[in-house]
């Protein structure tokens, strides 16, 4: 949370349940999520290839591959600045694009 707060700024994120977890949206698009022992992070497609070879693993729900979002271990993420690398990106590309409605 405090990650999110410190890369979103004053212009803020939303806080909401979502896949089992805590997920951060800005804009209303996924930056990054929490949930099991795992950081779910948004990458985009681009940024998949790149993620993998970072560490992180594709993201699943049931047997679909979830497009341009990875999840990163616990365990690799040991301390602020690793949690940052991931947390910064994924909430740059969120604010990046048109903010959705919001329902």
């Amino acid at each position: 949370r405090s990650a999110v707060a410190a890369a979103a700024g004053p212009e803020g994120f939303r806080e909401i349940k979502m896949f089992g977890g805590l997920c951060w949206t800005i804009n209303a698009h996924m930056a990054v999520g929490t949930g099991d022992d795992d950081l779910m992070v948004s990458v985009g497609k681009d940024g998949t290839d790149q993620a993998l070879t970072r560490g992180a693993r594709p993201a699943t729900m049931g047997q679909r591959t979830m497009g341009g979002v990875v999840l990163v271990a616990a365990e690799d993420v040991p301390d602020a600045d690793s949690l940052d690398a991931w947390v910064r990106p994924a909430v740059e590309r969120a604010r990046a694009k048109p903010p959705k409605t919001q329902k």
